[in-house]
Parts: C-alpha cells; sequence; structure tokens
C-alpha cells in the first residue's frame, strides 16, 4: 500500500506542472455538470461534462507522449507554468462556459474567466439573471481555484525567487532563486509546490466551507452562500446576486464575510510558511496592524464626510443610522482594501441620506493599497507600504536631527536594508503600467476617467470597482475586443507583478 502511494506521488511528481493544473481544472468542471443535472439543466451538465472528460483525455494523452521526459526546470519553470495558467487555461475553462450560455462570443466568455482565475471578478454580465445557476457556481469556483493557486504559489514559487512582495523582506535579488531554498529544489522542482498544496488545501478549503456554513445558518440561499465562501476567500467579489444587497442575510451575512476578510490582510492569519524571524505573531505583524489603520481611519474619514453632507442639507442622522452608515464604511473599505471589492447594503443608503456621489477616488486609493504579501489580495501590498512609511519617517528625522543614528533597525527586522528602495522601484514600476495602460485604453476610444477606472480595477485585480468608481457604471461589454483583450492582460500582469514578468525575461529561464 505505501510503494503504490509512493508511486502515484513518483508519478504526480514526474508530470508537467501546467498538465497537472489542467486536469484539476477538468475535474472541477463536473461539479457544475452535477449540479446542473440536480436542477434538470441537462444541456449545461453535458457541456460541463464533455469538457471535462475531453480535458481530462487531453491530459491523458499528453501525459503519456511525454512520460519519458524528466522536467528540469526548477522555480523559475514554475513562474512560467503560472503566467500560462492565467492566460492559456481560461481558453479551455472558457469553453463549456459559451457553449452552455449560448447567448455571447467567446472572447467574452474568455475575458470572464480571465477575470475569475486572476480573482479580478469584472463583471462583464452585469444581470445575475442572464447566467444560470450551473455558471454562477462555476465562476465562483474558478475565482476561488485561482485564490488556490496564489495562496500555494505565493509559498513555493513567489517566495524562493523574491518576488509578490518578498522582494522587501527577502536577502535574495527578486527573480533569483534564494540560496538554499529554491536551489535544494533543482533535483525535484515540484517538491516543495506539492508539500505546500498538502498543507494550504485542506485550511483553504475548511476555511471555505465554514463561511458557507455560518451564511446557511444566518439565513442565506444556498448558491448564494457558497459562492460568497468562495468569493470572499479568493478576494473575487464574484456573487450571484449582485453583491450584499441581493443577499438574505442581512447583517449576520456581512459580519460573517467582514471577519473572514481579515485572512487577505497578512498571511500570518493562516500560516507561518513564509513568516520572518521577529514576525511570527499576528499583533506584531505590521501589515495586520497597518491594515487595520487604514481601515479605522478612512471609515471615520466617510463618515464624517456623510455627516458633514447630511448638516449641508439641514438634515439629521438618527442614532440607528449611524451606526449602520458607520458598518457600511468599516465593511467596504475593507472589501476593497483586500481588493474583494463587495459593498455593503448600507453603502447606498449613506449615499443618498447625505445626497453625494461614491468616493470613487478613495474607492480606487484602497484597492491600489492592496492586501497582505502572498495573500489573494492584489494592488501594491501593505507590506510595501509600511517599507516606504518607515523609509519616509527615518528621512524626517534625518532633516530634524543630521547626525541622528536610526534605533528601529531592531523592531523592523522583517525589512531588509535596501526594502524600501525595492518597493519605491516597485511602485514606480506599477505607476509607469498603469499609465501605459491608460493610454493604451484611450487610444482605443475610452474616456480619460473610464480608462483610469479599467486600469485601476484590472491592475488591482479589484473588479467591481469598475461599477462604483463612477457615477454611470462602466460596461465591459460593450467595448471592442482590443480593449477586452488589453483588460485581460492588465488582469495577468496585476496578478502576477511586473517583478515577476520582467523575472521571466532572464536568459536562465530559457537558456536550456
Amino acid at each position: 500500500m505505501a510503494r503504490a502511494r509512493t508511486q502515484q506521488v513518483g508519478l504526480l511528481r514526474r508530470l508537467p506542472l501546467f498538465l497537472l493544473i489542467w486536469g484539476i481544472a477538468s475535474l472541477a468542471m463536473w461539479i457544475p455538470a452535477i449540479y446542473a443535472l440536480a436542477l434538470d439543466d441537462h444541456e449545461t451538465s453535458r457541456s460541463f461534462l464533455y469538457s471535462g472528460l475531453l480535458g481530462l483525455f487531453l491530459v491523458a494523452t499528453i501525459a503519456m507522449a511525454s512520460s519519458n521526459r524528466i522536467p528540469r526546470r526548477g522555480t523559475l519553470g514554475q513562474l512560467a507554468v503560472m503566467l500560462a495558467c492565467f492566460t492559456i487555461l481560461p481558453i479551455f475553462l472558457a469553453i463549456p462556459f459559451h457553449d452552455a450560455l449560448g447567448t455571447t462570443i467567446f472572447l467574452n466568455a474568455y475575458f470572464d474567466m480571465v477575470s475569475a482565475l486572476t480573482t479580478t471578478g469584472a463583471d462583464l454580465f452585469p444581470d445575475p439573471s442572464r447566467l444560470s445557476a450551473p455558471l454562477h457556481l462555476w465562476r465562483a469556483l474558478v475565482g476561488w481555484m485561482g485564490g488556490l493557486l496564489m495562496w500555494v504559489a505565493a509559498a513555493a514559487i513567489l517566495a524562493p525567487l523574491s518576488l509578490g512582495g518578498f522582494e522587501v523582506t527577502a536577502r535574495g535579488q527578486p527573480g533569483r532563486p534564494v540560496s538554499g531554498v529554491a536551489q535544494s529544489e533543482r533535483v525535484d522542482p515540484r517538491g516543495r509546490l506539492i508539500r505546500v498544496a498538502k498543507t494550504l488545501t485542506p485550511v483553504y478549503a475548511g476555511l471555505t466551507a465554514v463561511i458557507w456554513i455560518l451564511l446557511l445558518i444566518a439565513g442565506e440561499v444556498g448558491l448564494t452562500a457558497v459562492c460568497h465562501a468562495m468569493a470572499v476567500m479568493a478576494t473575487s467579489g464574484i456573487s450571484p446576486v449582485g453583491g450584499m444587497e441581493g443577499a438574505q442575510a442581512g447583517f449576520t451575512g456581512e459580519a460573517i464575510l467582514f471577519l473572514f476578510l481579515f485572512f487577505a490582510l497578512s498571511r500570518l492569519t493562516f500560516s507561518k510558511d513564509t513568516a520572518t524571524t521577529g514576525y511570527s505573531r499576528l499583533d506584531t505583524d505590521p501589515e495586520f496592524r497597518i491594515g487595520l489603520m487604514i481601515v479605522l481611519a478612512v471609515a471615520i474619514l466617510l463618515f464624517f464626510r456623510v455627516f458633514a453632507g447630511v448638516t449641508e442639507i439641514g438634515g439629521q442622522i438618527e442614532p440607528m443610522q449611524a451606526l449602520q452608515v458607520v458598518w457600511g464604511m468599516l465593511f467596504t473599505v475593507l472589501a476593497f482594501l483586500t481588493t474583494a471589492g463587495f459593498e455593503s447594503a448600507n453603502w447606498n443608503d449613506a449615499q443618498q441620506l447625505s445626497g453625494l456621489g461614491t468616493p470613487g477616488l478613495l474607492l480606487m486609493g484602497l484597492a491600489l493599497i492592496g492586501g497582505g504579501v502572498a495573500t489573494t489580495a492584489g494592488g501594491v501590498k501593505l507590506l510595501r507600504v509600511y517599507a516606504l512609511y518607515l523609509n519616509g519617517a527615518r528621512e524626517i528625522d534625518r532633516l530634524i536631527y543630521p547626525s541622528s543614528v536610526s534605533g528601529a533597525g531592531g523592531g523592523n527586522r522583517r525589512i531588509q536594508s535596501d526594502g524600501a528602495f525595492i518597493a519605491w522601484i516597485f511602485l514606480m514600476l506599477f505607476a509607469l503600467t498603469l499609465a501605459a495602460f491608460n493610454l493604451l485604453l484611450a487610444a482605443m476610444g475610452s474616456g480619460f476617467e473610464q480608462a483610469m477606472v479599467l486600469s485601476v480595477a484590472t491592475l488591482s485585480t479589484t473588479g467591481p470597482l469598475i461599477e462604483l468608481a463612477t457615477d454611470v457604471p462602466i460596461r465591459l461589454i460593450d467595448l471592442s475586443g482590443g480593449a477586452k483583450l488589453t483588460l485581460c492582460a492588465a488582469m495577468v500582469i496585476g496578478r502576477l507583478e511586473t517583478l515577476a514578468i520582467i523575472a521571466l525575461i532572464t536568459p536562465s529561464l530559457w537558456r536550456d
């Protein structure tokens, strides 16, 4: 028995990583197939069942054809596999979606799958009734798998290469294998990946199941509960009812999602596999603390904004209304900081009460900051913001006391000596990328405001921002084909980050 298990693990390690992920995606198609069959939607069930069988057949055929080849690429090659997963795999994921929907072109289906897999959650079909229940489940499931991929890849791929925020903390150069970590995996490049996946997958699935059960207890509908559970863990913001306004659980449901959104502020909330010396506890983690500070500060600022608006028009806020406004601000701010993009049901009530418009620029700023390193959240990441804050505070101290010696090094052991410099480089690359996509979208016919919102939403992987950042929601379905492909590229770059794309150009990856 043990020998058979060892042989199975050996076969998995010999299987090319992209084929392994492709096989998992093919098996996942049977979940909406079974659900559609239970709903007597046989056409949708056949679309997913046959697509899954086709995928498994292709995976098995390619695996047998390449069984004599031993993969030799290390961790940097796995980074190239991640790029293939976000660009090529959605073509296969879109096949059953396009066939089951039947009322849209394949490019729209591909765009939707890229949006889901990168956990962006940009809603190409704003009317939830246009999609059937199995299609809503498939979108949420693809987003959930994309979040799991980032959880696993953070510790197994990005950390050894000093990417994804780890370049601020690790001693290795960005994109170069860290001595003693990635080099130990050269003989067995999938060993670390398989071990991390075995450790984190039960945690990820277990937390999703807990959210699902709690939402069901709170009175939520079954499909909405499971989709919102997967959307919170993946920070995709995908909802089958158009967000929290269409949910049945009310305040209790929002409170449940609010608690589990904290998992996107710091990796220490669910794992210590990437923790460094001195920051193995959550209460001392700078990302978690600065995230809480931003949420509280912005929520208070927005509350006073609403209060000033009500006072200006001569109205009054009742105590219960004030509590509802505060809760709506807290929930929405945390949702956008973690790039989930959920909007509280009390958010619109606060806008109507004050007569003010949506603070779209503030929401864009929150999405750009993003959540924690090695989580499913996108954006610049809190650790980089913290490194820049420390550097700015030190420069101000030097202006006041030019001959002073910093004594903060012992308390900030997580940030390396050049961490702020590397964080600044990433911020500049992010800004240049944002400007480039803004120009490309403007050249394709989008206005400045529209192009800016689309660029920020896709690069920060915060799809719901497209509907909330402007007074008039942007209809993605009306964009040209070139603009949709440009947004797909922005979502992939936003998910992998610019430094990872640059690392893929290194000659050592393609030398063999």
